[in-house]
């Protein structure tokens, strides 16, 4: 399967149909490195390539197909093509030598090598559901791990290179949609509570990024001196306390400002049925507010799972990927523009607002 490919489908984690409102994924992150080598930040280029040609060997041989991209020799527009679809990082976009990634057909494994450790593998899966997200990394963990000895100290347990990540070397994660706590303006206490429990909110894409289109990653900030089934039953629980606190702010919006509410869908429907010109940026917060209306039956003949894909599909390096040319920001827009209005006239052909 090559990258065109996969762009005209779209990973399982967002194709699984699972509607759970406010959550989007879930997402296991394990941080490996190998026994007597330097870390890659630390690392000679001999070194580096050493790792990536045993990691290349190895996966050759596991039964799972992976597909494998080398960073010295992917385009740049593939690159951003991978980061946006969640599986590669920003960091690993901008690199070009003896390193890349590993990926499953249905995207919900990615193992990169040389990153900022030797060995990042990141397990996806859609909706609530970090239990399977946690049981597919450790299995090709193991898988590795039978034939990698990895640098651990029975003391502090897996050394990465950052000590943040000492222990367990895990990150879990869940993706969630959060608009009625943004527009409560509730948002920022809930964030400052959560930082105080161990855990992190961050944007779409991750550490460093905004939270375009009200998106939050929500995901456990301690790894040493708690088992990973801790980690995870933590991070769940307060999933669902954000869950209900995020239903609860949409049934105050509707009890106190439904008419405000219902503008502001049918805004959002107006101008991506209508725009001839639109950002990324815009077109992630008016996608935003109509996953909103959905939620709240104020749309109907929408898919949920459909607009979750369009957040990634709308991307600057997806739509040069399908026009299958270079395009400047402002024909960008223009062709973005055109794709949303012609998802909102077919999805509407037999429905409108409600």
């Amino acid at each position: 399967m090559t990258l065109d490919d996969m762009i005209k489908r779209h990973g399982s984690w967002l194709e699984a149909g699972i509607d759970e409102g406010p959550v989007i994924s879930s997402r296991i992150r394990l941080a490996r490195n190998i026994d007597k080598y330097s870390f890659p930040g630390w690392a000679s280029e001999e070194e580096n390539l050493s790792v990536w040609k045993q990691t290349s060997d190895l996966f050759n041989t596991l039964e799972s197909d992976f597909i494998s991209w080398g960073m010295n020799n992917t385009p740049d527009l593939d690159k951003e093509i991978l980061f946006e679809r969640h599986l590669i990082s920003q960091e690993m976009a901008q690199q070009d030598d003896s390193c890349g990634v590993f990926v499953t057909a249905d995207e919900c494994l990615s193992i990169m090598v040389n990153e900022e450790d030797h060995i990042r593998i990141q397990s996806l899966q859609p909706g609530l559901n970090l239990q399977d997200a946690w049981k597919a990394a450790n299995d090709i963990d193991d898988k590795l791990e039978a034939s990698l000895t990895y640098a651990f100290s029975s003391k502090l347990g897996y050394l990465t290179s950052c000590p943040s990540n000492v222990g367990t070397g895990m990150r879990a994660s869940v993706m969630l949609h959060l608009p009625a706590l943004v527009l409560m303006e509730e948002m920022d206490p809930v964030i400052n509570g959560i930082s105080k429990i161990g855990l992190a909110v961050r944007g779409m894409w991750g550490e460093g990024t905004e939270a375009a289109g009200n998106m939050f990653q929500v995901s456990n900030q301690i790894t040493l001196g708690r088992s990973e089934d801790e980690i995870i039953a933590h991070l769940e629980q307060i999933v669902l306390e954000l869950i209900e606190h995020e239903n609860n702010a949409r049934t105050r919006l509707m009890n106190e400002k439904s008419l405000m509410v219902e503008d502001h869908v049918s805004r959002a429907f107006g101008t991506l049925s209508h725009a001839r010109l639109i950002s990324s940026g815009e077109s992630l917060n008016l996608l935003s507010t109509l996953r909103m209306g959905l939620d709240l039956g104020l749309v109907s003949k929408f898919s949920r799972r459909e607009l979750d894909m369009l957040f990634i599909s709308i991307q600057p390096a997806h739509l040069q990927k399908l026009e299958d040319k270079v395009l400047e920001p402002d024909d960008r827009d223009v062709v973005r523009a055109e794709m949303l209005r012609n998802y909102m006239k077919n999805a509407t052909q037999n429905g409108s607002l409600t």
